[in-house]
């Protein structure tokens, strides 16, 4: 019995240890992170705008400061995400066998290059996209006229969401190769499965079809490249 609470005390220790050391990291990087963030987005609306011109507008005195806090926020936690993730990965190592523990490291490295691949995608080719549709309304008599604030947030948000939704290869990977659920149940359910897609990318993406499809349609791509990969393992295995 004091084993146990030994054990359970060492564990508690450990997870404190563990969110100290990330809020502290959190706190420690804001200050550089928030100084540089003006140029992160200078760097992010000339990737949108590109050849277009168009001239943001802020409406308040306060917006553009409210908004870089808000930016640098998110900036911090995804450049301390790796030591975050590291120091996660002290804590649960203890209770995992050899193998759970590769097939862990392999999964971390893989979700954070698609991850990467995610926000890229969107910066440079789902930004610029919206923003010239959007332009493309604009007659004699209608001007756009973009503010700052709603860009760049809808920027910083589908960049998240499309880093996300781009885990579901490895989603349906993990999930088959596990045992699961089997490779012929999620081929069964292709309709069910890009249904639910297009719902999740209408509740994630502004109130509009065209950013739907655009986050709808390469998700989708990606589950079929999980299930392809999936049975290829699953041939190699027989």
């Amino acid at each position: 019995m004091e084993d146990k609470d030994e054990s359970l005390i060492a564990h508690l220790e450990a997870l404190r240890s563990m969110l100290l050391k990330s809020i502290l990291a959190l706190c420690i990087g804001l200050i550089p992170v928030f100084l540089l963030t003006p140029y992160f987005m200078d760097a992010l609306i000339k990737i949108m705008i590109r050849d277009n011109d168009v001239v943001l507008n802020y409406f308040s005195p306060m917006e553009v400061f409210i908004l870089q806090i808000k930016t640098a926020v998110v900036l911090d936690i995804l450049v301390c995400f790796p030591y975050i993730a590291r120091q996660v990965w002290n804590f649960v190592l203890p209770g995992l066998y050899d193998n759970e523990r590769r097939f862990i490291k392999s999964i971390v490295f893989t979700s954070s290059a698609l991850f990467i691949i995610g926000v890229l995608f969107c910066l440079f080719f789902i930004l610029p996209m919206l923003i010239n549709f959007g332009i493309s309304f604009a007659t004699e008599n209608v001007q756009a006229v973009f503010g700052i604030s709603n860009v760049v947030t809808t920027a910083l948000w589908l960049s998240v969401v499309f880093g996300l939704m781009f885990q579901f290869p490895l989603v349906t990977y993990s999930l088959i190769r596990a045992d699961i659920v089997s490779y012929e149940t999620v081929k069964d359910k292709r309709p069910y499965i890009f249904v639910g897609i297009l719902i999740i990318a209408a509740l994630l993406t502004p109130p509009d079809v065209v950013s739907q499809l655009m986050l709808a349609t390469p998700t989708y791509l990606l589950f079929e490249a999980g299930l392809y990969f999936s049975r290829r393992i699953k041939h190699s295995k027989k």
